[in-house]
């Protein structure tokens, strides 16, 4: 005999594979949501750490430009300390020079003339003094002009003088330092 069933097992049938499908589908929303959410974490993790690096970053670059300012100031500082240093051995290095041009002055003043004045800016000299007459006057130009430091006499005003005397006059002139060269100052 055959077994017929009359039992609604289709009805049944459909409604377990409706039961699967929602319990699938209920494990893979789940699973969604958890990977959802695992990935959120994941990436919030990632941006913290960016931005802590970021924080690390920016302070160092702030300790950095700090760094800098007080390397511009020390440079700065050294800069002048430089400046001053060539500033004093120009200075140390004329002093030579000085002694020498009065010397060439001394050397150069013949008998009758005398100097009330000597001043200097830079290379020029400006000198004021008594001479007993034109003549004298006229020798310490020509004794100007043949010394090794001075060159360029110039004269700029001769005056008569009656408080020195009654041929006395006062003159006023200018002359240039002639520095020579380096070689020379050592032999000399």
């Amino acid at each position: 005999m055959a077994r017929i069933n009359l039992l609604p097992w289709r009805e049944a049938r459909r409604e377990e594979l409706k039961r699967a499908f929602l319990s699938i589908l209920g494990l893979v929303a789940a699973a969604a949501v958890i990977l959802v959410m695992l990935g959120d974490r994941f990436v919030n993790s990632q941006i913290d750490g960016q931005r802590a690096r970021n924080n690390y970053i920016s302070s160092n670059i702030s300790e950095l430009d700090k760094q800098v300012e007080e390397i511009k100031d020390l440079q700065r500082k050294r800069n002048q300390l430089i400046e001053r240093m060539r500033v004093i051995q120009e200075l140390q290095g004329n002093r030579p020079i000085i002694v020498r041009v009065l010397d060439q002055l001394v050397r150069t003043v013949p008998d009758g003339v005398f100097y009330t004045n000597v001043s200097a800016r830079g290379v020029d000299l400006r000198v004021n003094g008594v001479a007993e007459s034109n003549n004298r006057v006229s020798s310490l130009m020509r004794r100007l002009d043949a010394s090794d430091w001075l060159k360029d006499p110039n004269l700029d005003a001769v005056r008569a003088a009656p408080t020195y005397g009654d041929q006395a006059n006062t003159f006023d002139l200018s002359v240039k330092v002639d520095l020579p060269a380096k070689d020379n100052e050592s032999g000399d």
